[in-house]
């Protein structure tokens, strides 16, 4: 029985993908595709790789399970708490000045982040003049970012998280805990528009001011970087603020000499041309 997906199989499912669903995989990081392909053909439990690429191919739904399997969604709330605070401190303040704010979050996973800032703009008082858009490539990560349920497990964590981004209200005020779940509330999910997108075929849908697409970027070949960022540009006002992971950087990338960061350390950068 084969239990291996080889290279060269690996960039015939890139084609596959594209040609027959319209998702271009072709330039994400290899080996995270070909590690995410290898964990789907075992799960898959299938004898032959044909048999694998026509279920593939034949089957819409296993197909959006394999999109799901190769969409990374590690995610948490208040995630790199120092970073939250800045974005409290530093950015907030600015975001006050506006009439209206329009925040998107690209690549938003489950959507933890989204309801992150939801708190933090309602404790701002900026809440009831602020949309929030999460998007992402995974159709089910976006299904359950919509209902605002997530494990009464993880609440310890996120509740530390919280306080050392400079929360200080009662973080369990935020949601009602039933069955082991937690759900979040209707003052901060009606605030909150969640949405499939593909940030490598689709186009920008709106302008905002404060981009983050956290975690995102290290999944892709620098070529496809640099179109993401221009697609991100392109949705982001002058002197908007976009934010990236811990391990991302506009150094050296295209928007480089149109960005600067103020901020210190901290992996946010505003436009200024």
């Amino acid at each position: 029985m084969k239990t291996t997906v080889s290279d060269e199989e690996v960039e015939v499912l890139q084609q596959d993908f594209l040609e027959h669903y319209g998702y271009d995989f072709t330039e994400y990081s290899k080996a995270s595709f070909r590690r995410r392909i290898q964990r789907l053909f075992s799960m898959n439990g299938s004898f032959s790789f044909s048999e694998f690429r026509k279920r593939l191919l034949s089957d819409p739904n296993y197909f959006y399970e394999a999109v799901a399997e190769i969409s990374v969604n590690v995610t948490e709330m208040f995630r790199d708490a120092e970073f939250y605070k800045a974005i409290r401190e530093e950015v907030i303040p600015v975001l006050a000045t506006y009439p209206h704010i329009r925040i998107w979050h690209a690549g938003c996973a489950t959507g933890e982040e989204v309801y992150s800032l939801a708190i933090i703009l309602k404790e701002t008082g900026l809440l009831h003049k602020s949309l929030l858009y999460g998007t992402d490539i995974n159709h089910r990560a976006v299904d359950k970012a919509r209902t605002g349920i997530f494990p009464a497990a993880n609440m310890q964590q996120y509740s530390k998280n919280y306080q050392e981004a400079g929360g200080s209200e009662d973080f369990s005020s935020y949601y009602t805990t039933n069955y082991g779940m937690v759900k979040f509330s209707d003052q901060l999910s009606e605030k909150i528009i969640f949405s499939t997108h593909n940030l490598v075929s689709d186009f920008s849908f709106n302008s905002f001011q404060l981009i983050f697409c956290r975690n995102v970027l290290i999944y892709f070949e620098k070529d496809l970087q640099a179109k993401v960022l221009r697609l991100i540009d392109n949705s982001l006002e002058l002197l908007g603020f976009l934010a990236l992971g811990t391990k991302e950087s506009l150094r050296f990338s295209v928007l480089d000499p149109k960005y600067k960061q103020p901020f210190g350390r901290q992996k946010i950068w505003r436009k200024i041309k």
